[in-house]
């Protein structure tokens, strides 16, 4: 990834940096899952899970993957209005 530019579409495997699409752009790491759910749009104090206990990695992943980012879904309804 790099600043400058658009970033990959947002999948349920965009904490993985095996593929390489959704390695940092500055750090020697793949995006972190509040980085991935900036990309998509969501808020930045965002609530993903209610306690600790609920947190399952690959479950968040994927809650962030299959979304339509907000912006998208703006635009497309704008479009059918």
């Amino acid at each position: 990834m790099k600043w400058d530019d658009v970033s990959p579409t947002i999948t349920t495997h965009c904490i993985g940096i095996n593929n390489g699409r959704f390695g940092h752009p500055e750090q020697d790491r793949a995006i972190t899952l509040r980085e991935a759910s900036l990309l998509q749009g969501f808020p930045k104090k965002y609530k993903f899970i209610k306690s600790i206990d609920d947190f399952h990695m690959a479950n968040l992943a994927r809650h962030i993957g299959n979304a339509v980012p907000v912006g998208l879904g703006v635009a497309i309804a704008r479009s059918i209005k």
